[in-house]
């Protein structure tokens, strides 16, 4: 911990009182990193930042590219612009060498701006120099691949706009909901203008796909193993088994990075001490990925598989071949049983939630549905964009679905409202949501509340209907892997399967898909390393 006497050396609280220097002492975080080590991350809620050793340096992610902007040395400040401007952080903070660094959050500095005027004073004017700076990197920045014109409140311009984040591919948005601009329910809604002076008119994801440079048809017809799914345990996979000098396929229908990709904050996840976003966690594994030498498709389903032979053949009828087969396929969010409610999904009603949704938050009042921890995360991210979020809970508490750390966070926002024994029952709105009807179990009573923006995240299903049936599965569809898989009745091999092994030899399954798996990310990459170990050793047996 840092003592007042300590804090005299920087120059920022030098002129502090023995009572101000004391209330620091104990609100500061004290932060030992080792060199390569995170103090914070690039979108992270704004707080004050400052070196008391070592040495670090701010990096931002340039295009996919984490690039060093600048250094902080002992006695600097980092965060003085989001402080100010109630704003994330536009860049991350890492040590270069062995470093302390203390960490000051919002409330903490506006309590001692009120107790020393000059310390706010002095930090503002920090922030205004910096201002020129950012100023500068934004110069930088090349311009967006493409334009995206509709109107936001379509789900089609959401689903294209969904698409284009979570593979990282630059875009604006021209929001065309005055009636000059495009018809809401016109048929070319969205266009999409593309750097190179093109036009899409109303394009689906492939065709969006391919005009982002993206990955969509395999460049071989056989390879030593073709992973169906590019989630985290997907991605792990594909990054073991590359690295080990497989040739590997990654076959994924949407985005890499799976249903985890959509989650606005993993904080439980290790190594990353503040957080890191499903998104950013994906983007990491895909480039990691890709250099060891995985090839990634994207758009592309699974349609059938041959698992003696075995082969895959993806939508359109293009077969490929594998010495192995993984199926990460993960799951997918579970539908909600409210009348007329397909209606509005995508135009008021969403399944999942993303940072990039944060558009659809911003100034509104937020609804979510669901009590996990997907759910939570969701909300404390909401909490910094709209007005009030309410979370939807059929049960008694969160307690029984939800990890403790998010239950305190949201506790302590007074902008969350947990309404717990209560479920939506109707939607209302001539076109797009207006209301909903909240029944609240403890009184019988239904009530109806203003809402535009509802997110639905109530858990999720395997997605395994495209097996064949030799490949067991359990009552809920979930994969069986093992002694499980063997059990099953389906097992004709002499051997004892391995763990994660499916029913058929060399087709084995990893991560939320397998029965009886720990629904966690961090499980679920451990997983993605241990299939191919077993795929290595299944190999072994046919030389």
């Amino acid at each position: 911990m840092i003592t007042p006497g300590e804090l005299t050396e920087v120059p920022l609280f030098s002129d502090l009182t023995d009572e101000q220097l004391a209330f620091v002492a104990r609100a500061v975080e004290d932060i030992h990193l080792q060199p390569g080590e995170y103090a914070a991350r690039e979108g992270d809620d704004r707080a004050l930042f400052i070196v008391m050793a070592g040495a670090a340096e701010l990096t931002k992610d340039v295009h996919g590219i984490e690039r060093v902007i600048g250094p902080r040395m002992p006695g600097q400040v980092y965060g003085e612009v989001p402080m100010m401007l109630s704003t994330q952080l536009p860049a991350s903070l890492r040590a270069s060498e062995t470093s302390r660094v203390l960490r000051m959050d919002a409330g903490s500095f506006f309590a001692l701006a009120s107790m020393a005027p000059h310390v706010a004073a002095t930090v503002g004017a920090t922030a205004m120099r910096r201002v020129e700076g950012l100023k500068e990197i934004a110069s930088e920045m090349t311009a967006p691949d493409m334009t995206v014109i509709g109107p936001l409140v379509d789900p089609r311009v959401h689903g294209v706009r969904t698409f284009l984040n979570r593979n990282r591919i630059r875009f604006e948005t021209i929001n065309t909901d005055a009636p000059e601009h495009l018809d809401r329910r016109s048929d070319d809604v969205p266009v999409i203008e593309l750097s190179n002076g093109g036009r899409l008119l109303a394009p689906t994801v492939r065709e969006i796909a391919l005009a982002g440079g993206l990955s969509v048809f395999p460049e071989r017809e056989s390879y030593d193993v073709i992973i169906v799914g590019g989630g985290p345990t997907g991605l792990t996979a594909a990054v073991n088994a590359a690295a080990e000098g497989l040739s590997t396929l990654v076959v994924e229908r949407v985005a890499p990075g799976g249903q985890a990709g959509t989650s606005t904050r993993i904080e439980n996840y290790t190594g990353f001490p503040f957080g890191i976003s499903g998104d950013d966690l994906a983007a990491k594994a895909l480039r990691q990925a890709q250099r060891l030498g995985a090839e990634v498709v994207v758009t592309r389903a699974v349609e059938h598989m041959n698992p003696f032979a075995p082969t895959v053949t993806l939508d359109g009828g293009e077969e490929v071949a594998a010495q192995i087969v993984v199926i990460t396929s993960g799951v997918e969010w579970r539908r909600v049983n409210i009348p007329d409610i397909d209606r509005f999904v995508g135009n008021g009603v969403y399944y999942g939630a993303a940072r990039s949704d944060s558009g659809l938050a911003h100034g509104r009042d937020v609804f979510i549905i669901g009590a996990g921890n997907s759910a939570g995360q969701a909300a404390l991210f909401f909490a910094r964009h709209c007005t009030s979020v309410t979370l939807i809970v059929r049960g008694e508490s969160l307690t029984a679905s939800m990890s403790t750390y998010l239950i305190e966070q949201i506790t302590a926002n007074p902008t969350i409202t947990v309404q717990t024994r209560s479920e939506v029952v109707g939607l209302e709105g001539p076109e797009d949501l207006e209301f909903i009807d909240i029944l609240d179990k403890n009184t019988g009573i239904t009530s109806r509340r203003e809402a535009t923006v509802v997110f639905v995240m109530i858990g999720a299903d395997a997605e395994t209907t495209w097996l064949p049936p030799e490949i067991a599965r359990d009552d809920h569809g979930f994969i069986l892997t093992g002694l499980h898989a063997k059990a099953a009745g389906l097992w004709e091999e002499q051997r004892e399967p391995f763990a994660l092994e499916t029913a058929v030899p060399g087709v084995f399954a990893a991560g939320d898909v397998r029965s009886g798996s720990v629904k966690r990310v961090a499980a679920g990459v451990g997983e993605g390393g241990m299939v191919i170990a077993y795929a290595h050793q299944y190999l072994a047996l046919a030389e």
